[in-house]
């Protein structure tokens, strides 16, 4: 995690303590901070965390880092910025599957507009940051999933068990420019700013073609909706057009009115409601998002009686368990199986019979970083049965591939060449669940 520089953090604290002091502020003279040298020189480190892929121009970090340099590329924006000459390049287009087996449409700009991008977010994002509910826990800094998942747990906890698993459908491709720029103006008046935003949802859209050509696929001047997953202004656009409805939550005292509390990730909304008030939370929220210009995906939102059943929220499967040393109700919250299965997934093509000809030591750190990442985020509350189920997985695949690179053929012999302790580092006691999950390390001999 990269440290705010002290002189862009004061300004940060600064936007926000008068956001925060006066709702009704507009804020007008922002853009010249946008081209500020420290901005942009953070906005690109910021980027370069990321380690996201080249645009539609091919232009890698190692090309600009080996070529022009860093130096250069922050001189030239903040030239082209500072002279209003700044021009956003298209949008490369890349679809990613998903598990139903349909795919996801992402948005990549290319590294100079997510850097010019990454610096007006340093600059607005306080602004807004002053005005979110406090139900809002989707990129936000100092927010995170398992904060949203603890919302839920509490409200689950103190009665509200009827749960609405509202799906919005196709949110950031249906998002209404319109709106969204009055939203947006709401807080900015600085012209320059909002010319750039609106630049930025107008981009066309391209696409690298089989036969490397490149093709206009949409967005462009007569777009009206939709901000391009992928981009790194994006999120906090469409995590302000949904604050819409918190607000509204908010500002018209909904939980106590209707006994539903709204907890939301970005775009992913539960509404958590007293037995039998789900029907009229569910009429209004359809009310509000109608108003807002989106709809529900009726396949995929539901009804749940915590009790009865349970749903999944931000990869964690979440009901009503009861404990069995005080038979008392409490939120049980543990991976989803679809996030199990997943893991389980990769794993099995990282250990692969295709994968032996690679050196032993290459396979098992890249399982080790997989697994690793994955229980950085899934060990958390009620999780250590598919912790045990992972772990186990993560064994019988190594197991196999070493059987595979060795040419063992029954599984029995396997067990006994290759047994527990050779497939582990020593690891201490405490959370050896999660150790074992993601240390394995190559036994000897290889």
């Amino acid at each position: 995690m990269l440290t705010t520089p002290g002189n862009i953090r004061k300004l940060q604290r600064k936007l926000y303590r008068k956001a925060k002091q006066e709702p009704a502020c507009r804020f007008h003279a922002l853009y010249d901070k946008v081209y500020r040298a420290d901005i942009l020189s953070h906005a690109y480190a910021l980027v370069r965390a990321n380690k996201g892929s080249a645009g539609i121009d091919g232009v890698t970090f190692a090309a600009i880092e080996e070529r022009e340099g860093v130096s250069a590329l922050i001189a030239e924006l903040e030239e082209a910025l500072r002279s209003k000459t700044y021009k956003p390049d298209p949008v490369k287009r890349v679809m990613i599957p998903k598990a139903d087996g349909s795919q996801r449409p992402l948005g990549i700009p290319t590294i100079r507009d997510r850097v010019a991008q990454m610096a007006v977010k340093l600059v607005v994002e306080p602004i807004f940051e002053a005005d979110f509910c406090d139900t809002s826990y989707g990129f936000r800094p100092k927010k995170s999933a398992h904060d949203a998942v603890d919302d839920v747990a509490y409200a689950m906890n103190i009665g509200y068990t009827e749960v609405i698993d509202a799906d919005i459908s196709k949110y950031f491709d249906t998002i209404p420019h319109t709106n969204l720029m009055a939203v947006v103006a709401e807080r900015i008046c600085d012209g320059a700013i909002l010319h750039l935003i609106q630049m930025w949802l107008k981009s066309s859209v391209m696409e690298v073609g089989k036969d490397g050509k490149k093709r206009n696929v949409g967005g462009g001047k007569g777009n009206r909706r939709g901000t391009p997953q992928g981009g790194v202004i994006s999120p906090l656009l469409a995590n302000l057009y949904l604050h819409i409805l918190d607000r509204i939550w908010e500002r018209r005292n909904l939980q106590q009115r209707l006994n539903a509390r709204i907890v939301r990730y970005a775009d992913d909304t539960v509404l958590l409601c007293r037995r039998n008030k789900s029907d009229e939370a569910m009429a209004v929220l359809r009310q509000i998002l109608e108003r807002l210009g989106l709809t529900l995906n009726e396949a995929k939102t539901k009804v749940v009686n915590g009790y009865k059943g349970g749903f999944d929220f931000l990869g964690f499967s979440i009901r009503m368990g009861k404990s069995r040393r005080t038979g008392n109700y409490y939120p049980h919250v543990q991976p989803s199986k679809k996030s199990l299965q997943v893991i389980k997934d990769r794993v099995t093509k990282l250990t692969n019979r295709v994968r032996t000809v690679r050196p032993l030591a290459w396979v098992v750190n890249e399982v080790n970083a997989t697994v690793r990442g994955w229980v950085g985020y899934f060990h958390y509350r009620n999780c250590s049965k598919t912790m045990t189920r992972l772990k186990s997985h993560v064994e019988e695949r190594l197991r196999t591939h070493l059987r595979k690179r060795h040419k063992v053929r029954e599984r029995k012999a396997g067990y006994v060449l290759f047994p527990i302790g050779t497939l582990y580092k020593s690891v201490p006691c405490t959370r050896c669940r999660r150790q074992r999950a993601g240390q394995m390390r190559m036994p000897r001999g290889e």
